[in-house]
């Protein structure tokens, strides 16, 4: 092997993954699974008409058939949008899958995710490479990329790359963005005839690209135990130390899916969930009384620490927050501002008011720090959209809260004292090393995806279904892409764009949240889920995240 390994990636690369029954023979068979057509929204208005081609197809299930071997085959595949933990045994399913069907099937990585599809950037997938990456984190195969397949120009460069090379199908491993794109590219390809299948595949950490054919994104097992791990380790220190109050934000910026996880395996004094504060229409200062309130009862009790627990896009769903943003939004990409000699600044309060923010805007702009408003006036993307990533909201709240404290301390309804620390769980969890139930789900997303090419279909998204079942008892299959998209306004256009899945608040993970939370603000219920496992008893090492287990019980 080339590169160092560690002792752990030496047996990871040695570990095999368990693909579903109906895989574990040759030439599995295509069923249509319910009804042809039945879409996964209420409303689809105006898709049935930009998609003549890929819409109402059916849900497709595989079932055991026999030795039949198919013609060889070349397909692409690319990694596209930010890691996710399983993307090597996607490709490595796959890479297996073809071969299961002809031995001299051939499969090419483009490197640099969509971009590198364009450009022709590609590689051969030899079996060295695959086995060198099995079971791995990271997309560093072929690495990654956030471009976009959005214009006909590049649409007509693909098919060329494709056409030279003999490729016939491709194969894009992404979330809602991507699988949106390989649906309009598949519809594209039909109308012109181009001979090219499109597969795509259900990837993020964020756990939003989900249905009911498609139980789960791959990543989002291993990132939210990865993240418990840590914060159940920030838990123990607090109470050892019983000194600080622990901000911990985390990867989701659209759903709180990870934010909801995590408190379910760690149960944090507080977790607040974004979709909970929009639906109750929560403002910053009812937040931030919110958690002090929490603060205070704990005081009482002489407990001056605990855990918070804060999505990433929280600000975006808190109501003022959201219309100043979609203000800012609006004016830093206009030209006028854009056009100004020098960047705005945090004091030029007066001048954004002048171009066109509304006075109520103004007053909540003003109520913040100087380092949040100049995140939201100054880090903008190159279309002047702010960049809520990059805004700090767990310090924020920690300075609002402190502010409030301090009121609550002068008039003796506070007695406590308020240390605190800040952290950002992000990256460390995109490219961790797969959990079990990743490992086996990616490799069978990757295998179903060859199934798919294997039979003829276009335009679906790989899925794998039964999943808190064991692996040998999941459903591999593939759903149409247009059944999950509708429409949205994107830059003042109407554009098809697969359904992002937030938190719902009826479902039960949330329930199971909401039941016990009171409990956990006052009492330290902290629970330590440890390192993730990948060798022992199948009930720790195998496990699903409760979200799924509970989402599969209702």
């Amino acid at each position: 092997m080339s590169r160092e390994t560690s002792l752990l990636q030496q047996l990871r690369l040695a570990f095999m993954p368990e693909l579903p029954r109906v895989f574990q023979q040759h030439g599995a068979c295509v069923a249509a699974d319910g009804i042809d057509g039945v879409p996964l929204l209420n409303d689809q208005t105006g898709i049935p008409e930009q998609f003549p081609h890929t819409h109402g197809l059916p849900l497709i299930q595989f079932t055991r058939g026999d030795d039949t071997r198919r013609s060889a085959i070349n397909v692409g595949v690319i990694l596209s949008g930010g890691q996710a933990p399983g993307g090597h045994n996607v490709i490595a399913g796959l890479f297996d899958g073809l071969k299961s069907q002809h031995p001299e099937s051939r499969l090419c990585g483009f490197r640099g995710g969509p971009d590198g599809l364009v450009d022709d950037d590609g590689i051969e997938l030899t079996a060295d490479i695959i086995d060198a990456h099995r079971n791995t984190g990271g997309f560093d195969m072929v690495g990654s990329g956030r471009g976009k397949l959005e214009k006909v120009g590049q649409y007509d460069k693909v098919a060329a790359n494709c056409k030279a090379r003999g490729i016939t199908g491709i194969v894009i491993v992404g979330g809602d963005d991507s699988n949106t794109n390989a649906c309009v590219l598949a519809e594209y390809f039909v109308q012109h005839g181009a001979g090219i299948q499109v597969i795509g595949c259900p990837k993020t950490i964020d756990g939003d690209l989900k249905n009911a054919v498609i139980e789960t994104s791959f990543g989002f097992d291993s990132a939210s135990k990865e993240y418990s791990d840590v914060i159940g380790n920030i838990a123990r220190d607090a109470a050892s130390a019983r000194k600080y109050w622990h901000f911990i934000k985390l990867m989701g910026r659209t759903a709180s899916h990870i934010t909801l996880e995590c408190a379910l395996q760690t149960r944090p004094n507080l977790a607040l969930i974004s979709e909970e504060v929009a639906d109750r229409k929560q403002t910053l200062n009812e937040i931030v009384n919110e958690i002090a309130d929490a603060i205070a009862v704990r005081a009482r009790l002489g407990k001056n620490y605990g855990v918070v627990l804060v999505p990433e896009g929280l600000i975006e769903f808190i109501p003022e927050v959201k219309a100043l943003i979609a203000e800012l939004n609006d004016l830093l990409a206009d030209a006028a501002v854009d056009d100004l000699a020098e960047p705005l600044s945090v004091a030029d309060t007066g001048v954004l008011i002048e171009i066109g923010l509304t006075e109520q805007s103004a007053v909540v702009y003003h109520s913040l720090p100087g380092s949040i408003r100049r995140q939201l006036v100054e880090d903008r993307d190159p279309h002047g959209n702010v960049q809520v990533s990059l805004v700090d909201t767990e310090k924020l709240l920690i300075r609002m809260v402190g502010h409030r404290l301090d009121q609550m301390k002068a008039d003796n309804s506070y007695i406590g004292n308020y240390g605190t620390q800040h952290h950002f769980f992000g990256y460390e969890g995109r490219c961790a090393m797969p959990t079990n139930f990743d490992v086996n789900y990616t490799y069978g997303l990757g295998y179903s995806a060859a199934a798919l090419l294997g039979a003829g279909r276009t335009g679906y998204i790989s899925c794998v279904r039964n999943l808190t079942a064991p692996a040998a008892d999941w459903q591999p299959g593939g759903v149409p892409a247009t059944a999950m998209l509708h429409i949205e306004q994107r830059r003042g256009r109407p554009t098809p764009v697969i359904l992002k899945a937030l938190v719902d608040l009826d479902g039960g993970p949330f329930k199971a949240f909401a039941a016990q939370r009171q409990r956990w603000a006052i009492e330290d219920c902290y629970l330590f889920p440890g390192a993730i496992q990948y060798f022992g008893p199948p009930e720790l090492c195998d496990r699903t995240t409760i979200t799924l287990q509970l989402e599969q019980s209702e």
